[in-house]
């Protein structure tokens, strides 16, 4: 038995950080490196980690790994304990992304439009590891295999928490939570009032909603609620390549401990402020003492 099955996206990750004398270069202009970094991207590993660093015992599956650059993640994994056995290493396989990122911005280069556009290149869920678990983060990207994940899920009554899917798809309408980032409503609903969207949200998903806007004010509400807003911590970031993937596990973190919905966010976005605050991604950023203790400190934050 485990706390969270995580189903998603895996990837090797290398983190170059651009000189604070510089910002990311225009075409045919010069930037200077100060540091790189050995990490691992991908929605469900970094939930994974952070998950793992908040006191969760964890099992991670997803897409296959390649021969060449496995041992580099699994070694990146090893101090966290998660269960990977259920990660494939296959030849000719598998995402990997470099991300560049200055003071104000980051920027990710990758193979995951080639990944996603081709054929197969990840596990099938099994149900046996749905039933084990007490909550299960879904990616959406894998097609008809994520769609029988969140369908296991619900025929076995356990809740997930899933990201970036239209209203109209199963995996929303039929979560626990859903987070919807600026990047899939460009995407899908580019030209369309947001707040009429998130009304389709409400009408059509059980769950909780929530549109993410960066550092700006998000958006959350059930069905049948008014709309809510909450000011994400006030930070200067180092990086916020997998904030994202924090801050999901946050919000699973808060309905594993059956919070209100207020409470919930408010201590996901201090995950995400706190993954922020680190480099690379996920990796070392503090665990359930220090994330309290940030929230702590900054205690006269003020919730919208």
């Amino acid at each position: 038995m485990y706390d969270v099955y995580l189903y998603g996206m895996i990837a090797p990750s290398t983190v170059y950080i651009i000189d604070d004398a510089f910002a990311f270069p225009q075409p045919n202009q010069y930037a200077e490196i100060k540091q790189s970094f050995s990490s691992v991207g991908g929605e469900a590993v970094n939930s994974a980690i952070m998950l793992s660093k908040l006191g969760m015992k964890t099992k991670l599956d997803g897409n296959w790994l390649n021969q060449n650059n496995a041992d580099k993640i699994i070694k990146l994994l090893k101090p966290f304990n998660i269960d990977i056995s259920r990660l494939a290493i296959k030849q000719n396989c598998g995402a990997e992304e470099f991300v560049i990122t200055d003071k104000n911005s980051r920027t990710v280069f990758g193979n995951y439009a080639k990944f996603h556009s081709g054929n197969k290149q990840w596990n099938t869920s099994k149900e046996e590891d749905i039933q084990n678990a007490a909550i299960i983060g879904l990616d959406p990207y894998f097609k008809e295999e994520a769609l029988s994940t969140a369908q296991m899920c619900v025929r076995n009554k356990k809740p997930y928490v899933t990201l970036d899917c239209r209203y109209t798809d199963f995996i929303a309408q039929n979560a626990e939570a859903v987070i919807i980032s600026h990047e899939l409503r460009e995407q899908a609903y580019p030209t369309s009032n947001m707040f009429e969207v998130f009304e389709k949200y409400q009408t059509h998903c059980n769950g909780l909603i929530i549109f993410t806007f960066g550092s700006d004010e998000l958006w959350y509400a059930r069905k049948g609620q008014q709309l809510r807003t909450y000011k994400p911590y006030n930070i200067t970031p180092l990086d916020t390549t997998g904030a994202g993937d924090s801050f999901r596990s946050g919000i699973i973190y808060g309905i594993l401990k059956s919070w209100d919905d207020k409470t919930t966010i408010d201590f996901a976005s201090a995950v995400a402020a706190c993954v922020c605050l680190t480099i690379p991604h996920t990796l070392n950023a503090p665990e359930i003492d220090g994330v309290l203790a940030f929230m702590k400190n900054n205690k006269n934050h003020k919730m919208c």
